[in-house]
């Protein structure tokens, strides 16, 4: 093999060895991640559980999604109190959170236009559903919820 010969040969390998890292790194950022999903991608993901959960009339979903609140009720004071208020999801369903202020702090200053996420447990209704449990259990015995509004995290 001549001297120039070699010299593509290796300049061939070394460009080929280059284009093999450049496509590796390039597979590597475009691979799905499989780290915890971000806060908006959660949100986003609730959002299809939700339209589903509506759709095939089930209950009993722990779900995390945000929404705009459209509506701010009284209080339910029967039994134990619920802040109540009506969210509307990116889908376009509305939900009725009903957050127990007997275990949990109220969202003061709440009114229509704000965005709150949450975590907690469905409940089909023909209105678009209720979402409750939005507070840690003392019992222990249900998933711990929460609220998140304007940067705190309601428990």
């Amino acid at each position: 093999m001549s001297m120039g010969m070699r010299r593509r040969a290796i300049l061939l390998s070394l460009t080929f060895a280059a284009a093999v890292l450049v496509l590796a790194g390039a597979l590597a950022v475009l691979a799905p991640s499989v780290s915890a999903p971000s806060a908006g991608e959660g949100a986003r993901s609730g959002v299809v559980t939700l339209r589903e959960a509506y759709q095939e009339h089930q209950s009993g979903l722990q779900v995390e999604a945000r929404g705009e609140v459209v509506r701010v009720l009284p209080d339910d004071n029967e039994g134990s109190r619920h802040q109540r208020f009506i969210l509307r999801l990116s889908s376009g369903q509305t939900l009725l959170i009903a957050h127990n202020i007997d275990l949990a702090p109220r969202l003061e200053g709440l009114q229509a236009g704000d965005t709150v996420g949450f975590f907690g447990e469905y409940e089909w209704n023909p209105e678009g559903g209720v979402v409750h449990w939005t507070h840690r259990d003392p019992g222990g015995d249900h998933p711990d919820g929460w609220l998140e509004y304007r940067g705190q995290r309601y428990r």
